[in-house]
């Protein structure tokens, strides 16, 4: 992958050639930014030009760079047993998937990889095997006497036992050897290996930038890339999910909407609890990593409806396709409760992420959410 089949981000990539091209590559660099922004590709593009730029045969390194299977190119990255792989699941066995994940979706998510893996409803994790397996790797010479690139996606699902066994390797990593460690939330990585890195953060993709990959790429008519780019909020991996009209979201669209239907008719009414004992239950019963999903996507709804109660129609991107009515919701979402409900739900996607009992989590947040839903603005 090369540095101008990356979307954007151009003052990113100038830092990175102009750096390398000086002398000045740090050993362990920290690549932050929110899913589909493109820190993963840019990480690959970054790999492929100091392993092939300092080459004696630069065509020839570029060919097995694009294919990812240069040997001095290393991966790890969050994986789980499943069909095929029953224990002791390191990265090296999803070698195939990988490379095929990389050629289809270089823009996805952590659920997109275990969806592609098929464990969507099992969580990824970069365990102590894996970390066995990358000090094994890197502490042989490279194999075409240059570089070496170890790049650790979502680096924050290291466990502390895997974390702490590369800890060493990175503070003093043997010659010529680069970690790019990819995350979404560095908050979540330890601290002695962040402060190990040289932070680089990404910004969200500009609207701009997304609607002319949209019609350059995918060859979509202007105004539908510009709607599309909008509402992606400079992920390009959701424009794409929007392009696709994956079905997901048409579930969680019913979700919702059942939830808060029977969440504002559950106050005074303790009937209606049983029904909200069922939601949760039902949603209980998917994947970790698709609850949390369905948790953001009612962030954003609840958001949507926030902008429409506040006449910021401009923002608002929003479309339903069950009829129902975000104009008629939008008044119950004001400034009295948005900051309660949006610090319910990320306590409720932070504890479903640890492996909490999700069934308790959701109920214990739809109870909430009666309260919520009826509380008048302005009132403390």
């Amino acid at each position: 992958m090369l540095f101008n089949q990356i979307i954007g981000q151009e003052h990113i990539k100038k830092h990175l050639q102009k750096s390398a091209e000086n002398g000045r590559i740090p050993h362990a660099q920290l690549f932050v930014g929110k899913e589909g922004c493109g820190t993963l590709p840019m990480a690959i593009a970054y790999a492929q030009f100091l392993l092939c730029n300092f080459s004696d045969d630069i065509d020839t390194c570029n060919i097995k760079c694009n294919k990812l299977q240069h040997p001095d190119l290393h991966f790890a990255f969050p994986v789980t047993t499943n069909d095929s792989v029953k224990k002791h699941a390191v990265s090296d066995l999803f070698l195939d998937d990988w490379r095929e994940f990389i050629a289809t979706q270089p823009y996805g998510s952590l659920f997109n990889w275990l969806q592609h893996i098929g464990v969507e409803n099992k969580q990824g994790l970069i365990g102590v095997d894996e970390s066995e397996a990358v000090v094994k790797k890197l502490k042989l010479k490279s194999y075409e006497g240059g570089f070496k690139v170890m790049i650790i996606w979502m680096a924050e699902k290291m466990n502390i036992a895997a974390a702490n066994k590369l800890l060493k390797l990175i503070e003093e990593p043997p010659n010529k050897t680069v970690f790019l460690l990819i995350t979404e939330n560095e908050e979540q990585i330890i601290n002695t290996i962040r402060s190990r890195c040289q932070a680089l953060h990404f910004p969200a993709l500009s609207e701009q930038d997304i609607a002319s990959s949209l019609i350059v790429n995918n060859q979509v008519a202007d105004n539908e890339a510009a709607k599309i780019a909008h509402q992606a909020e400079g992920n390009y991996n959701k424009a794409l999910h929007l392009l696709q009209n994956d079905s997901s979201d048409l579930i969680f669209e019913e979700w919702f909407i059942a939830w808060i239907r029977t969440a504002f008719r559950a106050k005074g009414d303790a009937s209606v609890v049983q029904q909200l004992i069922l939601w949760s239950d039902t949603i209980s019963k998917t994947g970790r990593e698709t609850q949390k999903r369905f948790l953001d996507y009612c962030l954003q709804f609840f958001r949507q409806a926030l902008l429409t109660n506040y006449k910021s129609d401009q923002l608002v991107f929003m479309e339903t396709e069950s009829g129902f009515n975000l104009s008629k919701f939008a008044p119950f979402v004001h400034s009295g409760n948005i900051l309660e409900i949006e610090k319910e739900l990320n306590e409720a996607m932070y504890h479903i992420e640890r492996n909490g009992n999700a069934k308790i989590i959701l109920l214990d947040l739809s109870m909430k959410l009666t309260r919520f839903l009826h509380k008048k603005e302005g009132k403390v």
